[in-house]
């Protein structure tokens, strides 16, 4: 009777612990809470991979997004999309005219910029990227669209980010969808869910507003 007690306390126990390291002290329960936890504690160094769009010439990921040393609010997705990258522009879209709305200070350009980084760069050229962008009445000043030409690069950024995305066998993909929050130095800091649209941006916003 002592054994059985001792044995099912000790499974208990093991249990325990077990579920407190998968779930970092039980603060995460899946693997993109456990994700989004792991980028606040460490948060996670763009690659050096290079990025090309209609309003951004070639150039490495983190210089761009440390062009106007603020904060800048990234997204992926795919231009012939129709299921969760519909979300993704029209919380963008309402980013932007909040941004708009916001304005700077004494006539400057916000210090929070929105970009969106498309994963199907075979189709996606920048023409493709102008066209989309005009459908959704992206203003350039705020709001741009890059693609990463190189396969081989476009890999290492997903996996370095956390980006999942699979062929869904029809020609288009599955991919997790969220609003991810890089400072100055092109470190991803926060990774928000596309239902937090208004914490990702007040998030951003305290971020651009922390640098001199």
């Amino acid at each position: 009777m002592l054994r059985t007690a001792l044995a099912s306390m000790l499974l208990l126990l093991a249990g325990w612990a077990a579920a407190a390291w998968l779930t970092h002290d039980f603060q995460a329960w899946t693997d993109e809470d456990a994700r989004r936890l792991e980028v606040a504690l460490a948060p996670v160094a763009a690659p050096a991979v290079i990025v090309e769009g209609p309003d951004a010439a070639a150039t490495e990921l983190p210089a761009l997004l440390a062009q106007h040393g603020g904060a800048t609010i990234v997204d992926f997705f795919y231009t012939r999309c129709e299921t969760v990258c519909r979300s993704l522009g029209s919380s963008f879209q309402q980013l932007q005219a909040a941004l708009q709305a916001g304005g700077g200070h004494a006539g400057q350009a916000p210090r929070v910029r929105l970009l969106s980084i498309s994963f199907d760069a075979a189709r996606d050229d920048v023409q493709a990227l102008r066209a989309y962008g005009r459908g959704l009445r992206a203003d350039p000043a705020v709001w741009r669209f890059v693609r990463v030409h190189d396969e081989a690069q476009q890999q290492a950024l997903l996996r370095r980010l956390g980006v999942v995305v699979v062929a869904d066998g029809r020609g288009g993909y599955e991919h997790n969808a969220a609003l991810l929050v890089f400072d100055a130095q092109g470190r991803m800091v926060r990774v928000f869910d596309l239902a937090e649209q208004q914490l990702a941006l007040d998030y951003a916003r305290h971020l651009a507003q922390a640098r001199p």
